[in-house]
């Protein structure tokens, strides 16, 4: 399990999401910190993790201006 902090990007985080993703390892989880603006950029981070084969495990906001999102990384 790693923990991989994307606040810095503020909304452009979705690609940098995607690279981790692929990087990973299969059945690996991965938790996700990324800063929301408005709720689309949740909804496309849960797509896009389901586009790559990973079950989201749980997404939810963390704070006033963050969220977490953690997902498994599925088989290949």
């Amino acid at each position: 399990m790693r923990r991989v902090d994307l606040r810095h990007l503020k909304s452009e985080f979705l690609s940098t999401l995607g690279q981790q993703i692929k990087a990973s390892e299969a059945g690996e989880v991965i938790i996700f910190l990324f800063e929301i603006g408005d709720f689309s950029g949740v909804t496309k981070a849960a797509n896009l993790a389901y586009n790559l084969n990973c079950e989201v495990m749980n997404s939810l906001k963390f704070n006033q201006v963050d969220w977490v999102l953690t997902i498994k990384k599925g088989k290949i």
